[in-house]
This record gives structure tokens, C-alpha cells and sequence, in this order.
């Protein structure tokens, strides 16, 4: 009898770097990983409700879904924000908003890192995680998404798709990424400055929160 994985058995898609969708709209490679999140997410409330599920079986999901989520967050502010901030109509707002989202996605995930899977503190952190990324989503795509897809060309948006295709390939994990907290009022104006372009993030992974996190609200 052949022996099936906990994210077999929970009916796991593959990532969408790995396939997923055939379009190369950046737009649309964005709307893939969010339905992945969406699943992965749910697979983990079916195997929180099986009773003394080995943490094994909880690592098997959590942690390409945690990778993801950092890799997905930086590849958005290495290729799709910058050109956001050049081409939306409301975009300064957007991105502040969204990397203030990807702190708070960040600190829960790497809070997770730190606890015993399986663990109530394990849950929550996870739990965290998933609520700011589900709020960043939501935004997302109705303000950031939609303000793209409205200013910015087909040819442009398929030529960031590659990119954030190729990135996401090459970047399985985490591991070479910087997954640092960015402060989001910085972050911004180093990418709207004339005489400044993007800064690259792939350095050595950090696990270091400035504490940041959302701008909401302030």
C-alpha cells in the first residue's frame, strides 16, 4: 500500500512557481499564489482538526506555505511595487499599506519559527499569519491589483510576470532572502526618487522585526 503525505492526503496543489497558471499577467501570477495561500490555509484547519496529529504532518504544509509567504512578499517588492509606484494612480498609499502588511505577515511567520510545532503558541503565531495575510489579500487586490491592471500596459504587466516567474523558480525558499522588516515610508520614497533605483533584497537571511508593521491607522 502506497503511503500518502499529510499535504497529499489534504490534496495539495503544486506551487504556483512550479506551474500554476499558464498566463505571465503579473497581475495574475499575483491571484495564483493568493488562491494558494487560501488552501494551504484551509488544509492546515483540516489537519488542526484530526486529533494528536504528529508535528511532522504540520511541518509538511506550514513550512513551504511559511517560505512562500516571505519569498511571495519579496518578490512583490523587488518587481511589482516598484513599477506600482511609477504607474498607479494611488500608489504611494498602496504600498505603504502593503509593506506594512508584509511586516506583520513576516513577524507571525517567523514567530512560528520559533515555537513547537504543534503548540499552542505555534497556532497562534500561525493564526497571525494568516489573518494579516488574508487582510493584505483582500487589499491588494482591490486597490493594487485593479490600480495596475487599469494604468499599466498588458506588455508591461506579461514582462514583470516573467520576472516574478523566474524569481519565484529560483527562490524555493527563504533561505539566501532578506526576511527583515522594511520601513514602509522608506521603502517608498528610495523608489520614487529619480537618481534612485530598487535596492536588491537578496542577501542573507535576517529574522529581525523593526517593529513596524502596519501603517493603518496612524
Amino acid at each position: 500500500m502506497v503511503e500518502h503525505s499529510a499535504a497529499e492526503k489534504s490534496g495539495a496543489p503544486r506551487p504556483p512557481w512550479a506551474g500554476g497558471s499558464g498566463s505571465d499577467d503579473i497581475t495574475q501570477l499575483i491571484l495564483d499564489d493568493h488562491e494558494h495561500f487560501r488552501r494551504a490555509f484551509a488544509r492546515l484547519d483540516d489537519l488542526q482538526a484530526e486529533e494528536s496529529l504528529p508535528a511532522a504532518d504540520l511541518s509538511e504544509v506550514w513550512d513551504p506555505l511559511a517560505d512562500l509567504l516571505d519569498v511571495h512578499a519579496i518578490a512583490e517588492e523587488e518587481i511589482f511595487y516598484p513599477q506600482l509606484l511609477r504607474k498607479g494612480a494611488d500608489a504611494r498609499d498602496e504600498t505603504l499599506d502593503a509593506i506594512g502588511d508584509h511586516n506583520d505577515i513576516r513577524d507571525a511567520v517567523h514567530d512560528a519559527a520559533r515555537r513547537p510545532v504543534g503548540s499552542q503558541d505555534w497556532w497562534a503565531a500561525v493564526g497571525r499569519a494568516r489573518v494579516a495575510n488574508d487582510e493584505h489579500m483582500a487589499e491588494e487586490e482591490r486597490e493594487g491589483l485593479a490600480d495596475f491592471r487599469q494604468h499599466a500596459t498588458l506588455g508591461l504587466r506579461e514582462s514583470l510576470g516573467r520576472r516574478f516567474r523566474q524569481f519565484m523558480a529560483e527562490h524555493h525558499d527563504a533561505r539566501d532572502l532578506d526576511t527583515s522588516d522594511k520601513d514602509p515610508q522608506r521603502y517608498v520614497d528610495s523608489r520614487v526618487a529619480p537618481d534612485q533605483g530598487p535596492r536588491s533584497t537578496t542577501t542573507s537571511r535576517a529574522d529581525n522585526s523593526l517593529g513596524i508593521g502596519s501603517l493603518k491607522g496612524r
